[in-house]
């Protein structure tokens, strides 16, 4: 079967790459080794571990704050079989929904594993045989899965990852977790939630590894105040199950013992049983393949977008390379702005950040001015009862052209478009400020910090 396109692998990269050269008029075959579509972060990544922080989130609401806002909820109780159920629900909801987007752009899609056989030909692996696809250029979007650590077998149950950190049978008396970043603490949050005693370990000096300094300082006090322990600049030598115990081994600490252990160290890309050997795609140390800046590989018509290159694993990168790949490939012109790709962490208070950290600028040896505003100051935020956490302007100190953004606080992870978009459009700190913004809405924290850059916040 001959096609203009085909795209490997159908995650948030890939069938939106899919869409957009079926809307460029290509003739697009999207390859999936899964039934359901979505990849790992509409399956079991993004929007199942979501699904799970809200519910949470409204649970320890009802629990700790709604008195305070005048309401009595007694007898708050947690069936987990229905969050799960619910959780499923969306999940499914959405697969459904990308299926339908498919059909709806008329791409053709393969259940099976791709494999690579030669310069513009993949065949599709399936249970009753093999199905022969060819076209003129080919894109990489076959994501990444978690790793483990040296020392520590995952058995898929009491070891496991986040996968199985989604959809625990029973909430754990005490859940251990290898690794302070973003995955870790958004399913330590979770369980913490539910009444499981959480202690992370990390093998860094602080959590969030990468993160604005001042803002992961802050995310610790916090996290720490809702009972979530943590292990700093430890190193887990070994884990290992005595029955339905886990027993996590800590260098210079002795053993931790527990009834789950979820590794969330990291990822690793998706590039084996490809047959990237067979067109001689390279690859890096760390198994990612090679691309240039139109994101084409060492072999002809062949390209990678995602959590297969360099870059931060994140869904949305994903999807804007899928994008300008594809543009590129029709039009010759492509372009992803990676200063301007926010990251987001969905704990309470949500954690969001977009540019340069104050640790990056002072490296690279670049002056700056800082602006900063608390959410207690935020007439939204009060009305919210939710006032914990501050906005962090970072201005270039000549042009006060706005560097980097990050927030602490509610509703971070909206808020922090307002920046990525100021910073896509060059503007400064000024141009932020002189902004009227509505009040009373949490979006004023912006204005504030920005103004706060020049010495001249209005209401700290």
């Amino acid at each position: 079967m001959e096609y203009d396109l085909i795209v490997i692998g159908a995650g948030p990269g890939g069938y939106v790459a899919a869409i957009r050269a079926a809307q460029l008029g290509l003739k697009v075959a999207c390859v999936e080794k899964e039934a359901a579509l979505g990849g790992t972060c509409l399956r079991v990544g993004c929007i199942p571990s979501k699904a799970l922080l809200e519910s949470t989130e409204r649970l320890h609401a009802a629990q700790h704050e709604f008195l305070s806002h005048g309401i009595l909820a007694t007898g708050v109780s947690v069936d987990l079989g229905l969050m799960m159920k619910r959780k499923d629900h969306v999940v499914a909801t959405l697969t459904q929904g990308v299926a339908g987007l498919l059909k709806k752009n008329k791409i053709t899609h393969f259940v099976g594993q791709a494999q690579i056989a030669g310069q513009g030909r993949v065949n599709v692996m399936q249970a009753d045989g093999m199905t022969p696809l060819s076209a003129t250029n080919v894109i990489i979007a076959t994501g990444s899965h978690p790793v483990s650590l040296r020392g520590v077998e995952l058995d898929g149950n009491r070891l496991g990852t986040s996968t199985e950190a989604l959809s625990y049978p029973e909430i754990p008396q005490h859940l251990i977790v290898i690794g302070a970043g973003v995955i870790g603490l958004e399913l330590g949050s979770v369980w913490k939630r539910l009444g499981s005693k959480v202690t992370v370990i990390e093998y860094h000096p602080r959590i969030l590894p990468g993160m604005d300094a001042d803002i992961a300082k802050d995310a610790l006090k916090i996290f720490e105040k809702q009972g979530i322990e943590f292990r700093l600049g430890r190193k887990v030598t070994a884990a290992r199950v005595e029955g339905e115990t886990v027993v996590v081994e800590v260098e210079n600490e002795g053993e931790i013992r527990g009834d789950r252990v979820l590794v969330a160290v990291g990822r690793k890309p998706n590039t084996e049983g490809l047959g990237l050997d067979v067109v001689e795609i390279q690859r890096d140390s760390q198994g990612r393949i090679l691309v240039d800046v139109n994101y084409k590989t060492t072999a002809p018509g062949f390209f990678a977008i995602g959590d297969v290159i360099p870059g931060p694993m994140l869904a949305h990168k994903a999807e804007e390379e899928g994008v300008a790949c594809v543009e590129f490939i029709v039009t010759g012109h492509a372009h992803v702005d990676y200063n301007t790709i926010p990251s987001v962490i969905y704990t309470h208070p949500e954690i969001a950040s977009v540019g340069q950290t104050e640790e990056q600028l002072n490296a690279g040896g670049v002056k700056y001015r800082k602006g900063v505003f608390p959410f207690r100051g935020n007439g939204r935020a009060q009305a919210l009862g939710d006032v914990v956490g501050k906005v962090k302007i970072l201005a270039d100190a000549t042009t006060d052209r706005v560097l980097g953004v990050h927030i602490i606080g509610p509703r971070a992870g909206d808020l922090i478009a307002e920046a990525t978009v100021s910073m896509a459009f060059g503007a400064s700190s000024e141009d932020i400020a002189r902004v009227c913004h509505a009040h009373p809405t949490l979006s004023e924290t912006l204005k504030e910090a920005a103004l706060a850059v020049e010495g001249r916040a209005i209401h700290q």
